[in-house]
Formats: C-alpha cells, structure tokens, sequence
C-alpha cells in the first residue's frame, strides 16, 4: 500500500516543478505592481507634499526675481544693454542697428542666424525702416509703424527681457526702436526644412502619397488642406520645462465625446520632463498601463489615417520636430488595419484584412507550435510528415527549444543590422545574411530545414503587420511564447495565449477597452473588425467612443 502511495510522488513533484515555473513570474509581476502602486506612493506622499511645497516657494521667489529684474525700463541704451548681456553669449546671435527714416530715431534688430527668413526681414523691415515714409512725429510711433512701416501678418510684442529671450533664441526677430516703450516680435520662426515626401515608415499603393514633416505648422496645415470643416480644432499646448516644444491636439468639436476630450488634455498638462524629443515621449507619459508589452497609442505619417480617425471621433496628437502623429484612443484591431482597406471595394479589403490577422497569429504562435509539436505531442502530426521531419532532425544536437532560439536570435540581429545600415546595403544584406546563416546552419547540422522554413514563415508573417510597433511587440510576446511551450507543451502554448488574451481584456486606451468591440461585445462595430463591410453598411461611428454624432454619411 505503501509502496503504491510513493510511487505517485514524482508524478506530483513534477507538477509542482511545472506549477512554480508558470506561476513565478506571474507573481512577481503582481506583486511589483502591488507593491509600486501602493507600498511606494504611500512613502512618497510625506515627502512629496514637502519637496512640493519647496518647489513651489522657489518658483513663486523666481518668478518674482525675475519680473523684478527683467522688466524693461524704457530706455533705448539701458534696455539694450541689458539684451546684449543676456543674448550677447550666443555665438549665432546678431544685433544689426539702424536708423529709422520715418521717426528719425534709432534701432536695432536681434535674431538669431538660420532661424529667420532673411529675405523678409531686408524687403519689409529694414527697406521700409531705413529708406521709406517721411518724417513723422514721434509721440505716436508704435501705431504709426505698426499701421504703415511694417507690413507683416506677424506682428507681436515683447513684454519683458525673459520673454524677448525666450523668442528670440526660439526664431522670432526682436525690433527696439528708441523712444519706443515696446519691444516688437516680428515676423515668424523659419529655418530649413525637409520637403514633404511619401511616409518612409507606411508604406502605400494607394492614396495620397504625402506625409508629416517635423514641421508643426506645415502638418496641421497638411490636416486643414484635407477639405473644408469649420469643426476641425486644434488646441494648441507647451511642453518641456528646460526646452519646450509646441504640441497640438487636433478633434472635430462637434463629434468628439468631451470626456476623452478632457482626458487627454489633463495628462498633457501633467507632462513634467526637460525636453521631450520625440512623440514617443509623450506616447509613453499618457499611455494607461507602462506595464503593458501593447502599445496603447497609434503613431503614423499618414494625414489621411489622421483624418479618418478624426472622423470616427478620435483624437490626434502633434508635437513639434517629428513627422510622427499620436492617435487615441487605439484598440487592437486598428494596429491590423490600414486605410487602403477602405480605397479598394471591400471584397479585396475583408481578405487582406483577415490575412493579416492570420499573420498576426503565426508571428506569435509559429515557434511556440513548433516546439510544441516536436517535444511533445508528434504524435499529432501526420505520419508521413512526422518521419520527414524525424529524418531532417537526425544529428541535430540540440533540443527543440535551442534551436528555434539559435535561429530567431540570429533574425533579430540581422534585422537590427539591416536597419542600421546604410539605406543601400541594408536590406539587401539582410537577405543575404540570412540566407548564408540559414543554409550554413543547415549544412553544418546545427539546425533542421523544417525549422528554417517555420522561422522564415514567422518572419515574413511580422512584416505583413501595418504597424511596425505592433509587428515589435509580438515579436517579442514570440520568445515569451517559446518558453511555455519547452516547459508545458501545447497545454503552455494555449495557457500563454489564454494569458496574452485576458491581460488584453484588461487593457484600456483612454478608458476605451483595448480589444472592443470583441469585449465588451458590439455587434454593430463588427463591420469593421475582421471584415471590411461595404462603405454604405458603416453609418454609425464606433460606440465605444460614444460620440456627439453616431451617425455618418458615406
């Protein structure tokens, strides 16, 4: 009896072993959370509510410093003295003097080299300062330029020294007149810029072939040029505490629901960083769960993805200096769908848009399967292919799980290489290359053909995906996947695919859940889930949304 009892104890040690393999790193990731959310903020918050009432005591003394000691005085040598102090250590800066003919006084202009249209500033300036009108009385000089000297459509003042520094070093050109009380800002930042070209990062067969430049002005324009809508609004915002930046968020007032609205301007106001560079940035600042491999944003170049998601009742982000907009709030299906869906009828748009979401699946399951298969259960293979792939894997040292990982390590670097390479040589050195190592693995018995074909397929399945971000994040889901299947088989390829399914249950986008309209459930948004309905079937925008306007026309 005894006997009979210890010969189950291996049976259950190893499932003890399986259990504390799958269930460890679940649990020091909740925990991590737990204790992050909790345990660390209630620490924080003694110490906080000080350091933040310091900060603002030295901000309130700055602020009160400097609208002490930077206010102008009114006086044409003391002001400027005080400008050249504080600009005068810019190499690019320059001062140019002059005499202005129409009030017979003195003036200088200061900017800032290949930040200003240099031509404008001679034509409507300095020729209309210098050599234009007749002499005038100086009592009412600054209407009196401002209604005849100088005919620019941006035309501003400067009410302090930290103002005129801050726009100037930012690419205005500052106008001191003497006898002037104003410091004017004339013109408008301008400096060379990249034309407008097709996006480098979508690619298209259809549709307008033009994309966002780093220009902010130039691509909020790219969105007006779309078509005539009055509803079309742009907020316009300032981020970056050491270096800022402009940001825009862009919405069709009369669609967009006022609670999202409001959402994403409360956590652009909460950005606190020195400089943002990139909208990847602020992608990852207003984003619901860092936590999450999912990105939670969409990032594009394309304005007619922009304007279509406005549309729909969404909302996009752009900020200064790249050519990447942010839209929110996404949910997975958008990461699988392009607007070239929508250009062709819809029979061709359902299959490419389902072929796509098979895609989706190999780039994430492919390996995992193939382990699974292999290590596992080969008895669910069929017996003609079984012994084909027993015969391909005769001399193979390794196991399942090194080989697949030998293979896609191998991919990966080739792929980072291929993208850093110079545009010429890159992608062809990655065929190449992965050619040579496939067949020189193959050769060398380090690998099996079948499984050069699985890695390939996988491959070649990522780069079908629209969004080379969401192509990124399955790729790496794919090794996470790897390892179920070395431990549990097909039993931990389907439990990592139940895992990956209920965290995207969990996850939000602006509280918009991340795989609606699949759960919650929303048959009328299913037209454009898997499939791509006839236009004229489409007449209400998604609900999830919950839109002003739930009707659209087509």
């Amino acid at each position: 009896m005894w006997s009979k009892i210890v010969s189950y104890i291996p049976d259950w040690t190893v499932f003890v072993q399986a259990a504390i393999t799958l269930l460890f790193p679940i649990g020091v990731y909740y925990l991590y959370r737990h204790l992050y959310f909790y345990v660390g903020s209630g620490r924080s918050r003694e110490t906080g509510a000080k350091s933040q009432d310091a900060e603002l005591k030295k901000a309130d003394n700055r602020e009160a410093n400097s609208s002490v000691f930077s206010a102008f005085i009114h006086d044409y040598d003391t002001d400027l003295a005080a400008i050249r102090t504080a600009l005068g250590g810019n190499g690019d800066v320059h001062f140019r003097e002059f005499s202005v003919k129409g009030i017979l006084a003195r003036a200088t202009l200061v900017y800032v080299e290949g930040m200003q249209d240099e031509e404008l500033i001679n034509q409507q300036v300095l020729q209309n300062l210098m050599f234009a009108g007749e002499a005038q009385d100086s009592k009412d000089m600054y209407t009196y330029m401002k209604q005849n000297m100088l005919p620019l459509a941006q035309l501003s003042e400067a009410r302090d020294l930290d103002q005129l520094q801050e726009s100037v070093l930012f690419g205005y050109t500052a106008l001191i007149v003497e006898g002037m009380h104003e410091v004017l800002l004339v013109g408008f930042p301008h400096g060379s810029v990249r034309s407008i070209n097709e996006p480098t990062s979508e690619a298209l067969l259809r549709g307008p072939r033009i994309g966002f430049t780093e220009v902010l002005s130039e691509n909020t324009s790219m969105l007006r040029r779309q078509g005539l809508n009055k509803s079309l609004e742009m907020k316009r915002f300032e981020v970056g505490s050491e270096i800022k930046k402009n940001l825009v968020i862009a919405y069709m007032k009369n669609i967009v629901n006022p609670d999202l609205l409001q959402e994403v301007e409360d956590r652009i106001s909460k950005i606190d960083m020195d400089f943002i560079l990139e909208s990847g940035y602020v992608e990852q600042l207003i984003e619901d769960d860092y936590l999450s491999p999912f990105q939670q944003t969409q990032n594009t170049e394309r304005p007619d993805r922009v304007i279509a998601s406005l549309l729909e009742g969404r909302i996009a982000i752009l900020l200064d200096g790249t050519p990447f907009a942010l839209i929110v709030p996404v949910t997975f299906s958008m990461l699988l769908q392009s607007p070239e869906d929508y250009y062709e009828r819809w029979i061709p748009g359902t299959l490419l848009r389902m072929l796509r979401f098979f895609a989706a699946f190999l780039a994430l399951l492919g390996p995992a399967l193939y382990i699974s298969f292999i290590s596992f259960h080969p008895g669910l293979i069929p017996t003609q292919l079984a012994i084909s792939i027993i015969e391909t894997r005769q001399g193979v040292p390794f196991p399942s799980l090194i080989e697949v990982l030998i293979l896609e390590i191998s991919l990966e670097i080739l792929r980072e290489a291929g993208i850093r390479l110079p545009k010429p040589i890159g992608p062809a050195m990655g065929i190449v290359g992965g050619l040579i190592i496939g067949e020189a693995a193959v050769q060398a018995g380090i690998v099996s053909p079948i499984l050069v074909i699985v890695v390939a397929v996988t491959a070649i399945s990522s780069f079908s995906i629209p969004m080379y971000s969401a192509g990124f994040t399955l790729r790496i889901l794919r090794f996470v996947g790897m390892l179920f299947a070395a431990v549990l088989g097909m039993f931990g390829t389907i439990l990592f695919f139940l895992l990956i399914c209920s965290h995207l249950t969990r996850l939000t986008s602006f509280g918009v859940p991340y795989v609606t309209p699949i759960s919650p459930f929303r048959l009328s948004d299913w037209k454009d889930l898997f499939i791509r309905a006839p236009l004229s079937t489409m007449k209400k925008r998604p609900e999830m949304l919950k839109t002003q306007k739930s009707k659209r026309r087509f």
